[in-house]
């Protein structure tokens, strides 16, 4: 067993210290959202309400769940998150796997096209007047369509393949696999790391996503509980509005907007524990391999 010098155990503690600073800076925040959320609304209005709650109750969590519109926000993003995820993933699948057959024509030329959306996009404006003529405003269809796949997440998928040995696929076409076939029982399989990953990236990306909803989206039975929540954050200080949104008093808004926040955050952060064990890995090999 190696001992560990001075020098390492300093530059030990020092990381050590580093990443209590970072998660720290990640956790309070939190922790003062959800302090404030279950505060009486007299501490919030004299600002005495940090990480601790003070005059503990829920009624600001009880305001969200009794009122139809959060509810309904809610039951949409969760349903928008899951359809598009199983979407993104398929979609960025099938671009993905005929990348990594060389004998692919136009294959260097496809890379080459796909990658300059990377960089380059015709702007807010232009893609707005696009969705109108496709007749996507308003329309569900708006917020899934557009948003389907990420180039850069199709990157890394085609990387994780690359790193997959070919003579397992050629063993496969050997035995007489077909196309899809080799994809189903062979690379998918294999692929668990990276689309784990990769439908958090998806997962997050469309949960926390609410510019396409603000710009596109004119019914309010579709919006999203980001957007839902936009709104409210926006508002907050007009007293007409804040009556409007079922605020009484200015502690009740700043509590009830904490227990959206809270709604709206926690959800998606219960989701990663399950995928964690997939993350680094999918990651790490998906980003390296080419």
């Amino acid at each position: 067993m190696k001992i560990k010098s001075n020098a390492d155990r300093a530059w030990d503690i020092v990381f050590v210290i580093i990443c209590l600073i970072v998660s720290a800076m990640c956790v309070i925040p939190m922790l003062n959202l959800l302090a404030k959320s279950l505060s009486a609304t007299d501490f919030l209005v004299r600002n005495e309400v940090y990480i601790i709650p003070k005059g503990f109750n829920f009624d600001a969590y009880a305001t969200v769940l009794k009122d139809s519109k959060y509810i309904r926000a809610f039951v949409w993003t969760v349903f928008l998150t899951v359809v598009c995820t199983i979407l993104s993933l398929t979609m960025t699948t099938l671009c993905a796997y005929p990348l990594i057959f060389e004998n692919l024509r136009g294959r260097g030329f496809i890379n080459v096209f796909i990658t300059i959306t990377m960089f380059f996009n015709a702007g807010t404006i232009p893609n707005y007047l696009l969705m109108q003529k496709l007749g996507l405003l308003s329309n569900p269809l708006v917020l899934i369509i557009p948003g389907v796949m990420s180039v850069y997440n199709m990157i890394i998928m085609r990387s994780f393949f690359y790193g997959i040995p070919d003579s397992l696929r050629e063993s496969a076409e050997i035995d007489g696999a077909s196309f899809f076939k080799i994809l189903v029982l062979i690379y998918l399989p294999l692929s668990k790391p990276v689309m784990a990953t990769l439908a958090l990236f998806y997962a997050v990306g469309r949960w926390n996503g609410y510019s396409d909803a603000l710009m596109y989206m004119r019914d309010d039975k579709f919006y999203t509980l980001q957007l839902l929540l936009y709104n409210i954050i926006n508002n907050i200080n007009q007293v007409e509005v804040a009556t409007q949104e079922g605020f009484s008093a200015p502690g009740l808004a700043e509590s009830l907007k904490a227990a959206i926040v809270m709604f709206s955050t926690v959800p998606i952060l219960c989701i990663y524990p399950f995928l964690q064990k997939y993350f680094i890995h999918g990651v790490t090999l998906g980003a390296v391999k080419e």
